[in-house]
């Protein structure tokens, strides 16, 4: 800590990767206000207790203020956004103040967002409005209740002054934690500029988030195992928003982080009815980035990412182009290892253990796909498919052998009383219960299979409505009470409490219709 009890702020990424950021000046504010302090992240953090309150960190988080010994920068980077190439992006209207180091030796960075004008910011203000900032800090701390990897909010602060969109709104400035924010972009920014920075790129990105590749020989294998380790870290990342039904709805390049997490949750939303062509974002006019096209977009920009690492592993494209592919060929491979396992949890399986063959986790897959099907021909409420069939689980539990009901919904009344009067014939429901109930007898009687299911399905999900109504409430009438009362709810989603019933359900049927999302800019 500095003199003061003020937090040490490390540089690593301005100190490394010269030709990667430009030098960044706050741009003063007004009024700046505490809206919402993340106290669970900053003592994760271990801050100094107090330190959020503080008068003077209030100006620090507003942008108002830069601290003492910190050397903030806006990150240069590029992008494939919609497919289409953008060789400038860059942080238009954010900034990173630096990194803190916590006591676990873990480094993450401390960013801005909506602080104001950088040299990237191509003609916009720099500015984000209340709504957009509330919206992250909600998405962030419910992914991160979810068990999904994502950046989160420290702070969300107003700046007393208005920014202009369709409207004036009240401006407002995000604090955003990070383990880093190297993007894909950020590699594709570098192999357009020199070899030498794509290099740094590199070994800054294994240090950071990869080390024990650090001491591969050569340096070709060393970045090819780099290439090879964010495919693994992806394809668990994606296989997780799947296993919740998140879309997040602008998965360009310079959206996917190297590290692994969920980063800028602008048009993002939930499933609701199940149906993989899902697609909320406004912009997304041709549902590229629809609900079930993850998996397939993920891939398209590792090999993207794959692309920027080709000159570091050699000149010779005959020789290298196979290599990378080699590598690209482990993304079906390492997809379907994370999706099976997130279909075992959802459905009450443990692994099968050492004679575990391919076939049978194909045979797991498939049981899970055959549930997505009859909850897609059924038209279910995703979520709650997956909450009916714990609560069939739970009904067939032996009384006294630990298993008893944790409180699944009984109004769902399980699978058959969600299917019924649909489109899937009931003798294809029991048929696939049987095989189900078959392959739980096989692979995880008793205590542990319900756990791992009680664990997989959420009850509580950022329901779009819920979230819009929370910020309608905090933005046209400074009423927080709605935001903080889901923002409670979703911080246990596992745990269902009659109290909280109505955060369960869907959203009417003409309301999801409609429903649209923005990416908040």
């Amino acid at each position: 800590m500095a003199p003061g009890g003020q937090p040490v702020l490390d540089h690593s990424y301005a100190r490394e990767l010269s030709g990667a950021h430009l030098p960044w000046t706050p741009s003063p504010v007004t009024r700046p206000r505490a809206v919402r302090l993340n106290h669970a992240l900053a003592a994760e953090l271990d801050l100094p207790a107090g330190w959020l309150q503080a008068e003077s960190t209030l100006r620090v988080l507003a942008g108002a203020e830069v601290p003492d010994g910190a050397q903030p920068v806006a990150q240069a980077y590029s992008g494939h956004q919609f497919g289409v190439f953008s060789p400038m992006l860059g942080d238009g209207r954010a900034a990173l103040l630096g990194e803190l180091i916590d006591p676990a030796g873990r480094r993450w960075d401390v960013a801005l967002k909506g602080s104001g004008r950088t040299a990237f910011s191509r003609g916009g203000d720099g500015r984000a409005a209340l709504g957009p900032v509330l919206r992250e800090y909600l998405m962030g701390e419910a992914m991160h209740a979810l068990g999904i990897p994502t950046t989160r909010a420290l702070a969300a602060v107003t700046t007393g002054e208005q920014v202009y969109r369709e409207r004036p709104l009240p401006g407002a400035v995000l604090t955003r934690v990070a383990a880093s924010h190297l993007r894909v972009g950020t590699f594709e920014f570098a192999a357009r500029r020199d070899r030498d920075l794509l290099r740094r790129l590199a070994e800054h990105a294994i240090a950071r988030h990869y080390p024990h590749l650090a001491a591969i020989e050569p340096d070709d294998e060393r970045y090819l195992a780099l290439l090879r380790a964010v495919i693994e870290t992806q394809t668990s990342l994606i296989a997780r928003w799947m296993g919740v039904g998140f879309i997040h709805g602008v998965m360009n390049t310079d959206n996917m982080t190297i590290s692994g997490e969920t980063i800028d949750y602008g048009p993002c939303a939930f499933l609701e009815v199940y149906d993989p062509r899902t697609a909320f974002s406004s912009i997304d006019h041709g549902g590229r980035y629809a609900f079930g096209n993850q998996p397939e977009i993920a891939a398209w920009n590792l090999t993207r990412f794959a692309e920027t690492v080709g000159p570091l592993i050699g000149e010779d494209r005959e020789v290298v182009v196979p290599r990378l592919i080699a590598a690209l060929e482990t993304f079906d491979v390492a997809h379907d290892r994370h999706w099976t396992t997130v279909l075992r949890a959802k459905l009450g399986l443990t692994s099968a253990g050492p004679d575990d063959a391919a076939h049978r986790q194909r045979g797991d897959r498939a049981l899970g796909e055959g549930y997505l099907d009859l909850l897609r021909r059924g038209e279910v409420d995703f979520t709650l498919g997956w909450r009916a069939l714990l609560a069939e689980a739970e009904a067939d539990a032996v009384p006294g052998d630990g298993t008893e009901r944790s409180g699944a919904s009984d109004a769902a009344g399980g699978v058959r009383a969600l299917l019924a009067g649909g489109s899937v014939p009931a003798a294809e429901v029991e048929d696939w219960l049987s095989r189900w109930r078959g392959r739980r007898r096989e692979a995880a009687p008793g205590v542990e299979g319900l756990e791992s299911m009680r664990r997989a399905n959420p009850i509580y999900i950022p329901r779009n409505h819920q979230v819009e109504l929370a910020l309608e409430a905090a933005v046209e009438h400074e009423d927080l009470g709605p935001f903080d009362r889901l923002l409670a709810v979703l911080a246990d989603p596992f745990t269902e409490r009659a109290q909280d019933a109505a955060y369960a359900e869907p959203a009417p049927q003409f309301v999801t219709a409609t429903y649209r999302t923005f990416c908040g800019t």
